[in-house]
């Protein structure tokens, strides 16, 4: 008797989801880019790899603008960490210019309206509705143990006790950072959550990076250089406004102006 012999398929296909970055551009001019990217993050790395999908519908004015240079585009954000498979959003002549350099349009799943699918014959149809009904009755019948609770995640927390000089970095991610010691001039704190700087803050320090808004920086002697939450920042190339300058400060994002986008502000905080 000859024996059977199971192949293994050589090509398999399989749903996944995978984590990718959001990156919201409100232009797409390489060089307005740059800048804007060196300020929030310097010239490090600042992701790790992260795949990462453009969402056009904030360009401004790209296409009156000129033709978009995609490879540039992809080079300076590959420059920070991010590798940009697509795009989503914006106008149809973008997202073709994007599908020529190579980069395909994604689009959000949305479920089919029920009033979309071909009808099935009428037959067919009041056996599938009689079907669910005794199933449906079968089922309610069965007493259902309710969920258990989900169990809390606790967000760690990175702790540092010692300052940070010019070029130093220190990442929290996926949670809150606590520095307990002065952030100089040139240095750069980052968390995915909150960041608390119980000294001088003299640096730069960007908040939830990851995009959560209702991140916020606490500090009490304020001397930033650059303060950001979700990719919103602020510069103080000028100094800091004297009525905040050396003081316990807070920073957060509040309300919405009329294009739907929150804005930064600065508070002073009260310690005692």
């Amino acid at each position: 008797m000859a024996r059977t012999i199971k192949k293994t398929p050589l090509i398999e296909f399989k749903g996944t989801t995978l984590p990718v970055v959001s990156v919201t551009l409100r232009t797409l001019q390489t060089v307005a880019l740059a800048g804007a990217a060196k300020e929030l993050f310097g010239d490090e790395g600042f992701f790790e790899g992260d795949a990462a999908v453009i969402e056009l519908d904030r360009a401004e004015e790209a296409e009156s603008a000129g033709p978009v240079d995609w490879t540039a585009l992809r080079s300076e954000l590959r420059r920070h960490g991010l590798n940009v498979i697509g795009v989503r959003g914006g106008s149809e002549a973008l997202r073709d210019s994007a599908a020529h350099a190579g980069l395909p349009t994604f689009a959000a799943f949305k479920r089919a309206v029920r009033g979309e699918a071909p009808s099935a014959p009428a037959e067919e149809t009041k056996s599938v509705t009689a079907a669910r009904e005794r199933a449906t009755e079968t089922i309610s019948s069965v007493p259902v143990a309710p969920p258990p609770p989900p169990t809390p995640v606790n967000a760690p927390t990175l702790v540092i006790d010692r300052p940070l000089r010019s070029g130093q970095q220190a990442y929290a991610r996926g949670g809150d950072l606590v520095v307990l010691a002065a952030v100089n001039a040139g240095a750069e704190v980052i968390a995915d959550g909150s960041i608390h700087v119980y000294a001088p803050l003299r640096g730069r320090a960007l908040a939830g990076a990851k995009g959560a808004t209702d991140a916020r920086i606490f500090t009490t002697r304020f001397e930033a250089e650059l303060v950001s939450i979700a990719g919103v920042y602020r510069t103080f190339e000028g100094g800091v406004p004297n009525e905040l300058a050396g003081h316990p400060v807070q920073v957060r994002l509040v309300g919405n102006d009329a294009e739907g986008a929150t804005r930064l502000t600065l508070d002073p905080l009260a310690t005692t």
